[in-house]
C-alpha cells in the first residue's frame, strides 16, 4: 500500500508598491530601490493580518533578491516566525543593463511598448531576458522548491510577472496570451498540489488587508 499523498501549499505574495513604480522607472535588479512609503504600509498591513489570523503556518519563506521583495519579506517575516531565504531565480523579468533604470517614457520613446503577448522568444527588453527565458528560470526554481519542500507550506515573496509564471505553470497554460493577470501589491495567491501533477487554485489576488489605503501607482504594463 502506498503512503498517503500530502498536499503542498504554495503562497505567492507580490511585493509592496516600489519606489521605481512611483518614479515611473524600469526597475530591474540593478536599480531597484526598495519600497515606497505606501509599499511599507501595505507590507505592514499584511504582517498584521497574518499575525492576527494565523492563516499561514509556513515551512519556508523565500524572497526574490530585489530590494522591493526582500523588504516586504523582512516586514512580514516576524508574523511567520521564519528567516528570509533569498532565491535569485524568483526575481522579476530582467530588462538587462541597457534598459534597467530608464524612465518609462524614455523606454517607450526609444523602443516602444514591449509586446509580452505574441512571441515568447521575441525581444521585449533589448539586451534583457525574453519571456521564454524568464519563464524557464522561474519554472525551474518553482519545480525545485516544490520537490525540496514536498508536503510543506512554501511562501514566496516575489513579483507580478513571477506570479503570472507560477499560475501558468500550475494551470498548464501557454507562456503568453490566453489571459491577463493584474496582481495587486502584497496580495496573496495560493495554489495547492493536491496529487502528483494536479494543482488547485485556492485563491488569487487576496488583498483584503489593503482596505482603506490609497490606490497603488499604475505599472508600465498598465500605461
Amino acid at each position: 500500500m502506498s503512503d498517503e499523498f500530502v498536499p503542498t501549499r504554495v503562497i505567492a505574495i507580490r511585493h509592496g508598491e516600489s519606489q521605481v513604480t512611483v518614479r515611473r522607472v524600469v526597475g530591474g535588479p540593478r536599480t531597484c530601490s526598495g519600497l515606497s512609503e505606501l509599499g511599507v504600509q501595505q507590507a505592514e498591513r499584511l504582517r498584521d493580518r497574518l499575525a492576527r489570523s494565523g492563516e499561514i503556518e509556513a515551512t519556508v519563506l523565500f524572497s526574490s533578491a530585489y530590494p522591493r521583495a526582500r523588504e516586504t519579506a523582512e516586514i512580514i517575516a516576524p508574523a511567520l516566525s521564519l528567516p528570509v531565504e533569498i532565491e535569485v531565480a524568483f526575481g522579476e523579468h530582467d530588462p538587462g543593463p541597457d534598459c534597467d533604470g530608464l524612465s518609462f517614457k524614455d523606454f517607450i520613446d526609444k523602443f516602444g511598448m514591449p509586446d509580452w503577448e505574441s512571441d515568447p522568444h521575441g525581444i521585449t527588453f533589448p539586451g534583457g531576458e525574453t519571456v521564454a527565458e524568464f519563464d524557464l528560470r522561474v519554472g525551474a526554481a518553482f519545480s525545485r522548491v516544490v520537490r525540496e519542500y514536498t508536503g510543506g507550506v512554501i511562501v514566496i515573496v516575489c513579483h507580478g510577472g513571477v506570479i503570472d509564471g507560477l499560475m501558468r505553470t500550475a494551470l498548464r497554460a501557454p507562456t503568453t496570451g490566453a489571459f491577463e493577470l493584474h496582481t495587486s501589491n502584497t496580495s496573496l495567491t495560493e495554489i495547492v498540489l493536491t496529487r502528483p501533477g494536479r494543482w488547485r487554485l485556492n485563491r488569487y489576488n487576496d488583498a483584503a488587508h489593503l482596505e482603506g489605503l490609497p490606490k497603488e501607482t499604475p505599472r508600465m504594463s498598465d500605461a
